[in-house]
């Protein structure tokens, strides 16, 4: 620069000072959402403890106020089956991988545009040229021409000054892009794992309960057998036939569903895991092969906004838009470019960087709006869009705030159902063994026998749809806290948000 001469020297001072000088962001700074203000999900509050009835499934669970929710919590569970399709829908989902995919598009857009928006361009150029030209293009007279060739070699530098931030506030929307798609990811890999969970629970309820209609369908038979001989007898009349046979019938056509119900399990667990559904080795679950948590953790509701990717990732959101607010704010303000070249020039290749051959430029340009209607537009519509996420995050907070309050009170209601389905059953089984012993004693006939056996397994039936229930529930709580996402600290590969400068302005 000390070639330069002095009026070329002194605006490229004054454009350095300027580049050096303060900056101001416009529009508003991101602000994180406070945090809900209530101190419980519920009016009435949580119970101390959960009902209790006899039975694996049938403990007292407590709730413990906890920080976070263990990343793995399927593990509570008990099951090294069910942990290993969990682990392998984790790592095998086509879903997870779309999901991880997404988020390094998310990345790496924002890394192209932090490399244009944060540095100057640099470009390098080297050409050659074969030229004409009369002497009447040059001011003079007569016909001659000449022919010559011309060697170039340079550098060229351009830089859009963000004087009012438009560039930043549009790569911190990159940014809070990216997070987004960490967080549905995030979402993505916590609905995975409690669909697994759910499934496995649905597959086991489903074997006890065709184990248990089969059993009805049984005594059902035996009890239309001895009907069919009675009549054959004359000790029957031909409407109780017709009745046990209807009764078996019903029986028999209620089987096809639910192993219908089963094999479609079968299937979406296959699909879970990365599996095609008849390629898929699949373990084959029981109720008694799972153990109650004992003890649920819940976080506060200030904390599950922490917690929830559903509730991050619509933060995220609301950050993109506060930040685009700010572009579109910027785009009312003048726009500076700047740019400049260094190289050298000569008419042949020996003298390209001899001396006298350097040649240099140096521009600068600044563009104020003067009248566009739609500038104004667009900011009033981005100003429209940042109220529609602000809304957004709200009604997203208090359907966490739901679906956490649903899950406790079922937790309890299941509970207590649960206690009522398991006396009836020990009700039900003293009954059938009272019977049994009058049978064998002859103060009871075969027919009241079968009676009790199928009453028992009605019962029976109710008391694996409760045991399943309370496991489900207690998975859709560990859902519904947000099943243990990773904090900010934790999130792999993610931007940061783009910082605005110290001064703003709206």
């Amino acid at each position: 620069m000390q070639n330069l001469p002095a009026t070329p020297r002194v605006l490229w001072l004054s454009l350095c000072a300027a580049l050096l000088g303060g900056c101001t962001t416009v529009g508003p700074d991101f602000q994180t959402p406070k945090a809900p203000a209530a101190a419980q999900y519920t009016r009435q509050g949580l119970p101390a403890q959960t009902a209790s009835a006899p039975g694996p499934l049938g403990g007292v669970q407590r709730f413990q106020t906890a920080d976070r929710i263990a990343p793995d919590w399927w593990r509570a569970y008990g099951s090294s089956q069910l942990d290993g399709l969990v682990d392998a829908a984790l790592h095998n989902s086509p879903s997870l991988a779309a999901a991880e995919a997404t988020l390094r598009q998310a990345q790496q857009t924002y890394e192209a545009q932090a490399g244009s928006t944060l540095y100057p361009t640099v470009n390098a150029k080297l050409g050659a040229s074969r030229n004409q030209a009369n002497a009447a293009s040059t001011g003079q007279s007569g016909d001659r021409t000449t022919t010559y060739n011309l060697y170039n070699a340079g550098i060229a530098v351009g830089y859009d000054f963000d004087l009012f931030g438009g560039n930043r506030r549009a790569l911190e929307a990159l940014a809070a892009q990216a997070h987004y798609q960490q967080f549905q990811l995030e979402g993505a890999r916590l609905t995975l794992a409690a669909n697994v969970v759910t499934a496995a629970f649905t597959q086991a309820q489903l074997g006890a309960q065709i184990e248990a209609t089969e059993a009805i369908l049984k005594a059902q038979q035996n009890q239309l057998e001895i009907a069919r001989k009675r009549f054959a007898l004359g000790a029957a009349a031909r409407t109780d036939v017709l009745t046990l046979e209807t009764q078996v019938e019903q029986t028999r056509a209620s089987v096809p569903p639910l192993r219908n119900k089963l094999e479609q399990t079968d299937h979406l667990l296959a699909v879970l895991i990365g599996k095609e559904p008849g390629a898929a080795d699949l373990p084959r679950f029981t109720l008694s092969a799972f153990a109650l948590p004992q003890t649920l953790p819940v976080v506060v509701p200030s904390a599950l906004v922490q917690q929830r990717p559903d509730i991050r990732a619509s933060q995220a959101l609301l950050h993109a838009a506060t930040a685009q607010y700010g572009v579109a704010i910027s785009n009312l303000y003048p726009q500076i470019n700047l740019s400049a070249s260094l190289g050298t020039q000569a008419l042949t290749m020996g003298a390209l960087f001899g001396p006298g051959s350097a040649v240099w430029s140096l521009a600068g340009s600044l563009a104020q709006p003067l009248f566009n209607a739609g500038l104004k537009a667009g900011a009033n519509a981005a100003e429209a869009s940042l109220q529609a996420a602000g809304a957004n995050y709200q009604q997203t907070v208090l359907q966490a705030l739901r679906n956490v309050a649903d899950a406790l009170r079922a937790l309890e209601n299941d509970a207590q159902t649960l206690q009522a389905q398991a006396a009836a059953d020990a009700s039900a089984q003293e009954s059938l063994k009272l019977v049994d012993q009058q049978y064998l004693l002859g103060a009871a006939s075969y027919l009241q026998l079968l009676t009790a056996q199928q009453q028992a397994q009605q019962t029976r039936i109710g008391l694996i749809s409760a045991q399943a229930q309370r496991l489900a529930d207690s998975a859709a709580l560990y859902q519904a806290m947000g099943g243990g996402v990773m904090n900010d600290a934790a999130v792999q590969g993610s931007p940061p948000a783009a910082q605005p400068a110290q001064a703003s302005a709206q």
